[in-house]
């Protein structure tokens, strides 16, 4: 590696906001990261993900090597099988057997490869992504209603709307730069209010003025109302409509079946109706209106039309195009956006072009391609379904894990045994789906990757590459070149570098435009490499008319669609699902994981938060079903089951009848814990998007014989016992574990992984109480405890211990007592992951006077950083403080 000074720009690979990091350092040792300071999406900001980004560079579990079966192999090998395999199966059984499956992960120019790829010389539309599990939905609802899959508005309209409404996002922990943007906001103006609609009492809430804990599945009733009410109440923009909508009495019929009055309302949302009553009228009389929705709209059966219900409310008071109004679908992906511009999704083509002669002939001309695909391919639930039932032969999935994030992710694993070839291209080598492969190619990651993503506003960033990638792995776009040479289309692939595909895609964007597609980069055509190398952040459209893009669209009145005008969807009200186990699973984020944990696993600080997959449970279902606080629990439905840890929240944060479950974990952290393999096939007919919200389930307590925790100086893989989570830490790896069975077994198990005699331990086998050590050149090795009661409390002074370099006798008696001796300091569960400061640290402060969240940050530095934990430290602030004392 190179001693050279690094100062690099690039931009975070975590969510959707997309915000810039500044890199500094060398590639021998990289500084800690730094928000961006001109970047505008971030302004130098850093949720603790983004701030840990340098503690995931490490190449532990990355994927070095091509392999075929499980044995390495060269490039030349792997890449000649896998063109080899394709063209045999076009051969034998047309490119419809033949599909790819992608990920937001990918850079535009790695989509753009693998999308021309697919559609225009395989010949095939089966290119679909995971992309499709969250922003499916949003695209199709913005197509039926404004004519294309464009973002009307940019984050500073979150700043200038006097009315937020938050939808189906927990947005304090999904995207929380934005949600910082917006509680700096709501600070400044006192006066703004922020309504949070869902199910759950999340961190967002804290901002809020009104929370509307709707019943789940019952949003498009209550839109359907507001819009009903905004009629009546002739509160609608006659002009807007009269001069740049259509179908508005369809709409409104439709929406009049919503509900008879506020009281039938209330009811069906289960929302008291003096809170209904509130929201609409606040709605009513707040011109400046941003509806801000996410994953908790676009995960359902019906995500599409609930999207549909948002965008007439906006319509029909024309609240579009304008600074602080608009509904903004937020994306969750750090390049979702990038990939809907190249058509990385089935049902589009390129560029926002879709399936229609003209466009196919359009951009198979620009492509001079020898074939177009005919019409959409299958998108992903029909595409795996599709894998198993035998008609797919070659599948290629790129940088995503589906064994773990597709519902009845089971029988996606069962499906895979059925495909000929599966290739899967990752920079991980140990996944549950490279674990399924027969090819595995090692691809890039972020830090080694070379290209462009665009946030949720439709800005394009440059995401740079500052280290070299390890072993033999390749940007993806390389290896799709490869692939596309060896089927013998090397001149249509010429690619030697991202600018070079970049170049492409914003020439195919201009092509035949001439203003009559929304997608337009003819400013960002003919870049040299340097000028590519040096992209400042912008946002599309970039032509003649906008040369420094454009911040909102419709402004100007004029829409995407064929009148011209924006149209109004019926959309009619379903009724929210009730479970017939009396028990519905709703799926989510965890503060400071990400996705299937490959990358924020591997930096200890983002484990001390939420290590271990969980339940939230409603008290009152809790004790009907005999399950306890901090216990293991059983969930399964008839597809799978899970066992994960109770957390039994107060009847304001869970509601009655239903269960949250984090969806990160896989069977890589953990023994069970894949929430996809609980949830069933059921998605949006129009969009295909999984209904990964709603799912019935039944719980039981799970019960063991004792409970414990393993920490090791090395990764000791998955272990033998019933319950096991797995984590790093600054010192090692820590397991927390439990079993149904005499845990003599399964400490002889962890014992005989280590080539050494030195244990001390301390065992009363009659209570199951068990605490070793193994301690060699005065150094600590392993400990394991283990209890019949499940009674430690923060691991921390052990971890802190662990990594002295020479272990004291206070130290020793401390480890076999159980507890920190002295004056160690245990500062118990971490709350501030930015600046490692735990709970009991913040109970102490809270005890000699501090009352605010300002004053704690004062003397702590909690929450001064990306905020994340602030609603936390109000509400222990609120558990230890009288009412009146909490800020």
């Amino acid at each position: 590696m190179s001693h050279e000074k690094l100062q690099v720009q690039t931009t975070c690979p975590y969510c959707g906001v997309g915000c810039g990091v500044d890199i500094s350092g060398s590639q021998e040792a990289i500084a800690p990261v730094a928000g961006m300071k001109s970047h505008p999406a971030n302004f130098g900001r850093l949720c603790v993900k983004g701030s840990a980004l340098h503690d995931t560079l490490s190449h532990t579990d990355r994927l070095l090597h091509p392999t075929m079966n499980g044995q390495a192999t060269d490039w030349d090998t792997a890449l000649n099988l896998v063109a080899d395999k394709i063209r045999q199966v076009i051969s034998t059984h047309g490119p419809e057997a033949v599909a790819f499956y992608g990920s937001g992960q990918l850079l535009t120019e790695d989509y753009y490869v693998a999308n021309k790829l697919m559609k225009g010389f395989i010949g095939s539309a089966n290119m679909d992504t995971n992309s499709r599990l969250c922003m499916a939905s949003a695209v199709a609802s913005y197509k039926r209603s404004i004519g294309s899959d464009t973002v009307p508005g940019c984050y500073e309209d979150l700043e200038q709307a006097d009315l937020l409404v938050i939808t189906g996002s927990n947005a304090a922990w999904a995207h929380p730069i934005l949600f910082q943007r917006m509680a700096a906001a709501k600070k400044a103006r006192p006066d703004m209010k922020v309504v949070v609609i869902d199910p759950r009492k999340t961190a967002t809430c804290d901002i809020a003025d009104l929370h509307l804990a709707i019943k789940p599945g019952s949003d498009t009733s209550l839109f359907n109302a507001l819009l009903t009410y905004l009629h009546q109440q002739n509160a609608l923009d006659k002009d807007f409509i009269e001069q740049c909508s259509e179908n508005i009495d369809a709409a409104l019929e439709a929406a009049s079946t919503a509900a008879e009055d506020f009281s039938q309302l209330a009811d069906i949302t289960d929302v008291e109706q003096q809170d209904l009553e509130t929201f609409f009228a606040w709605f009513r009389d707040t011109p400046k209106t941003v509806t801000f929705y996410s994953q908790g709209v676009n995960q359902s059966v019906d995500g599409t039309d609930k999207a549909n219900s948002i965008i007439n409310l906006h319509l029909a008071t024309g609240r579009i195009g304008k600074p602080g109004a608009c509904p903004f679908s937020i994306t969750g992906q750090p390049n979702a956006m990038g990939g809907r511009e190249v058509g990385g999704l089935a049902n589009q083509l390129a560029a926002h072009m879709d399936f229609s002669p003209a466009d196919r002939d359009r951009v198979r001309r620009f492509w001079q391609s020898p074939r177009i695909a005919e019409k959409p391919g299958l998108k992903a639930v029909d595409l795996f379904n599709e894998v198993k039932s035998g008609k797919i032969k070659f599948l290629w999935v790129m940088s995503t894990n589906p064994l773990v994030s597709m519902p009845d992710a089971d029988d996606v694993k069962e499906a895979m045994k059925h495909c000929e070839l599966v290739v899967v291209s990752d920079c991980m080598a140990n996944t549950d789906t490279t674990a399924a492969a027969h090819v595995l190619l090692p691809a890039a990651s972020w830090g080694e990757k070379n290209g462009t993503v665009t946030n949720s506003e439709r800005r394009i960033s440059r995401q740079r590459g500052f280290l070299p990638p390890p072993g033999e792995a390749r940007p993806d776009w390389w290896i799709i070149t490869q692939i596309a040479r060896r089927l013998g289309f090397e001149k249509e692939f010429p690619y030697e570098h991202p600018a070079d595909i970049f170049d492409e895609h914003a020439r195919l964007s201009m092509f035949e435009n001439k203003g009559t597609r929304d997608f337009d980069l003819s400013g960002l055509t003919n870049l040299s490499r340097e000028q590519y190398d040096a992209l400042a952040p912008i946002q599309w459209p970039v032509n003649d008319n906008y040369p420094s893009g454009r911040a909102r669209f419709y402004d100007d009145g004029r829409f995407y669609t064929e009148s011209g005008k924006a149209k109004f969807i019926p959309v009619d009200a379903r009724p929210p699902v009730t479970s017939e186990t009396g028990l519905t699973m709703n799926t989510g984020r965890v503060r400071d994981h990400w996705h299937t944990m490959t990358r924020t696993a591997k930096a200890p600080v983002l484990a001390r938060h939420i290590a271990e997959p969980y339940a939230d449970f409603h008290p009152e279902d809790a004790m009907r079903l005999g399950i306890r606080d901090n216990k293991l629990v059983r969930l399964w439905s008839n597809l799978g089951e899970i066992i994960v840890r109770a957390h039994v929240r107060s009847d304001m944060a869970q509601r009655k009848g239903e269960v949250f479950v984090p969806m990160h974990w896989t069977s890589r952290y953990a023994s069970k814990a894949r929430m996809g393999a609980l949830i069933n096939k059921d998605h949006d007919p129009i969009s295909g998007q999984p209904a990964l919200k709603i799912t019935a389930v039944e719980a039981t307590i799970f019960p063991t014989e004792w409970e414990g925790f393993l920490l090791t100086n090395k990764d000791l893989g998955s272990l033998d016992t019933d319950y096991w989570v797995y984590n790093v830490t600054d010192t090692g790896h820590m397991y927390e574990i439990s079993g149904q069975s005499d845990p003599v077994g399964f400490i002889s198990s962890v014992r005989n992984q280590f080539e050494s005699d030195n244990w001390v331990m301390f065992s009363d086998p009659a209570n199951l109480h068990y605490r070793l050590c193994l301690v060699e050149g005065n150094q600590l090795k392993a400990v394991l405890f283990i209890h019949q009661n499940y009674d430690f409390s923060s691991r921390q002074w052990l971890i802190d211990t662990f990594g002295q370099k020479e272990l004291s006798m206070q130290d020793r008696r401390a480890i076999l007592a159980g507890r920190p001796l002295g004056k160690v300091e245990d500062k118990g569960a971490i709350i501030c992951s930015c600046f490692q400061v735990g709970e009991n640290t913040i109970n102490k402060a809270i005890a000699d006077g501090c009352t605010s969240a300002d004053e704690l940050g004062g003397q702590l530095k909690c929450g001064t950083n990306c905020g994340s934990c602030i609603p936390e430290l109000k509400s222990l602030i609120a558990k230890y403080q009288p009412a009146e004392a909490v800020e």
